[in-house]
């Protein structure tokens, strides 16, 4: 699935309101974005629907943490 369309609504956690190593998420038709938020105008990364609902499963079940 090819992702074209420019992203709307970027928004970064309420969690990270005062930190600066943050990335932004916004909305594409079929999909998300991700972009830094130090950095950006250096462009953002897309997910289809399906790639971004097992990516936020995967943090939710602990699957990145150290």
């Amino acid at each position: 699935m090819t992702l074209l369309q420019s992203p709307v609504g970027w928004r970064k956690s309420s969690r990270s309101s005062q930190e600066t190593n943050c990335v932004e998420v916004g909305r594409v038709i079929g999909g998300a974005a991700v972009r830094d938020t130090k950095d950006r105008a250096g462009g953002h990364l897309t997910a289809n629907s399906a790639q971004w609902h097992y990516f936020v499963r995967a943090i939710k079940t602990g699957r990145f943490d150290r």
